[in-house]
């Protein structure tokens, strides 16, 4: 057999070799996001605690902070009917609520206006919440999503349930509540927000300082590495930085490909 034989089998082999190890990694598109369709007129207590369960741990990011790592008060190891009570008792406390709800309602949509000694803005001598209001990005929860997780706060604890079931109304259900559209449609910004990445680093208009910045990451670690820090939080942990990021088991493939694109992307557009 002559050399240019052997090299054309060799190259043959050498494709054949590549092709089969792209059939075992993972495909791109992977599988699209659940479409969620909250229908207001369909909702009892029991799936609307639920709803606020989901929402604490995902799409509002609660249990990002509010945890025992003890960036925030772990709400889930406390009755928080009783403690908000005694927060509005507070000689510090200068917020308008009344009730243990109202207080609820006031620590999301108004953080700041009382700030839990302890757990303030370094530097701030706990007059400023290093917490996002819960209706603006990245969380960006609705009114009746914020109900819900009233409703869970108050059913864990064994409370009676103050906030009342929405009625579905021509306004309700014009706006039914969903979550975003599958990847393919969503640009790296949606991505992020539905990550509730914003939350917690510093990227898009935040300027959150609980994880690493990453408006630059790009210039710290290669594409490779931030794409494990996502899919294996504790793979790579920045200095002064605990692991507190969660796993995101529903991200996709095209979702994760997308955000590692962009992060790359903006350390670029900084040089």
């Amino acid at each position: 057999m002559n050399v240019l034989s052997r090299t054309l089998l060799f190259s043959v082999a050498l494709v054949l070799a590549f092709s089969g190890v792209t059939y075992m990694l993972p495909q791109m598109e992977g599988p699209a996001p659940k479409q969620q369709v909250i229908n207001v007129g369909e909702l009892t207590m029991e799936s609307f605690v639920a709803l606020g369960k989901e929402l604490y741990a995902g799409k509002g990011a609660c249990a990002l902070c509010h945890n025992e790592l003890g960036r925030a008060p772990d709400m889930l190891a406390f009755n928080v009917t009783e403690v908000s009570l005694q927060r509005i008792a507070d000689p510090r406390y200068e917020g308008s609520a009344v009730d243990a709800e109202g207080y609820l309602r006031e620590s999301m949509l108004r953080p700041t206006e009382f700030v839990v000694a302890g757990f303030g803005t370094k530097g701030s001598n706990d007059s400023e919440s290093p917490m996002p209001a819960i209706d603006k990005a990245p969380a960006q929860l609705s009114a009746l999503e914020i109900d819900a997780i009233i409703a869970f706060l108050q059913e864990k604890d064994g409370e009676p349930i103050s906030v009342p079931l929405p009625v579905a109304t021509a306004e309700t259900t014009a706006a039914a509540e969903s979550l975003p559209p599958p990847a393919a449609s969503q640009g790296p910004e949606e991505v992020l927000t539905r990550y509730g990445c914003a939350a917690c680093h510093s990227i898009l208009a935040s300027e959150a300082t609980l994880g690493p910045d990453l408006n630059d990451i790009a210039a710290r670690q290669s594409a490779a590495e931030i794409r494990e820090s996502i899919v294996n939080p504790a793979a790579v942990v920045g200095d002064g930085f605990i692991v507190m990021m969660p796993e995101f088991p529903d991200m996709t493939i095209a979702e994760l490909e997308m955000i590692v694109a962009y992060l790359t992307a903006a350390a670029d557009d900084q040089t």
